[in-house]
């Protein structure tokens, strides 16, 4: 089985900054890509951050020059670095990897349980 294990969130004042992080376990053969999505309520899962193994990362608009993901292969983690936070990155942030358990079987993405990161004065 492949857990994936977030922690970081909290609560924090607008331009603030908090970071995430992300610890995959279990029987993983190779990861893919690593990333960060969130969800507001009322609204749908949206990619937040990706990067893949060889460190190539790609951020959605909205939070490009504030965000910063980066992984440490050996451990099997992604860290989101959240800076200049604002109220509408309120949401609740889910780590997600794309790997393969073992050499045959074909990439599958795999989620955390989702930690709530609000942003309020």
């Amino acid at each position: 089985q492949v857990q994936l294990v977030e922690s970081g969130g909290g609560l924090v004042q607008p331009g603030g900054s908090l970071r995430l992080s992300c610890a995959a376990s279990g029987i993983i053969f190779s990861i893919g890509t690593m990333g960060w999505y969130r969800q507001a309520p009322g609204k749908q899962r949206e990619l937040v951050a990706v990067i893949t193994s060889g460190g190539t990362s790609n951020y959605v608009d909205s939070v490009k020059g504030r965000f910063i993901i980066f992984g440490d292969n050996a451990k099997k983690m992604v860290f989101l670095q959240m800076n200049s936070l604002k109220p509408e990155d309120t949401a609740v942030y889910y780590c997600n990897a794309n790997l393969r358990t073992t050499f045959t079987t074909l990439p599958s993405d795999y989620w955390g349980q989702g930690t709530q990161v609000t942003v309020s004065s």
